[in-house]
């Protein structure tokens, strides 16, 4: 199969129309993918976005605020001592948030939990697929982003934790 400028002009114009953060396209051995990430600007295809560092007035604003070029809120400029060692756990993937392996159970973490490296932290949801999200790190959760059944974007804040 063959497309000619046009057609993908269509495609890109339906995409950003419709406010899609995902679309693929596969006929004939022709294979057609867009992504955005949470900011609405291209990402690298199968990519995990690193932690980012969090200042404590940062996180406690979840979301509000200026952003930097990582699409986090950029470190305070004082830091104090409880700041050190703060990371952010992001979406590597678009879908479903949940806090615990089924309805009613308990959460995997919450504010103040200790973990360690390898622990599950939630499950996102995707495609009918059910991916645990593991920590990076041992530490201490120190906030939880989203609630559970929320969306989830690429790149979306999930925890920070309290590196030890």
């Amino acid at each position: 199969m063959t497309i000619n400028i046009d057609q993908l002009k269509q495609i890109l114009d339906l995409f950003q129309d419709h406010g899609l953060s995902e679309f693929e396209l596969e006929n004939d051995g022709l294979r057609i993918r867009l992504r955005k990430d949470a900011r609405g600007g291209p990402i690298a295809p199968d990519s995990v976005p690193p932690p980012q560092p969090l200042s404590a007035a940062a996180g406690a604003a979840a979301g509000g605020g200026e952003r930097g070029a990582s699409g986090f809120p950029p470190a305070a400029a004082g830091r104090d001592e409880a700041d050190v060692g703060l990371v952010v756990v992001a979406s590597p993937i678009v879908g479903t948030f949940y806090r615990s392996p089924e309805p009613g159970a308990p959460s995997f973490v919450e504010p103040g939990s200790t973990v360690r490296k390898g622990d599950v932290l939630c499950i996102i949801e995707a495609m009918k697929l059910m991916n645990e999200i593991d920590s990076e790190y041992d530490g201490e959760v120190v906030s939880v982003f989203v609630e559970s059944g929320q969306p989830v974007q690429y790149g979306e804040r999930l925890f920070a934790i309290r590196i030890k």
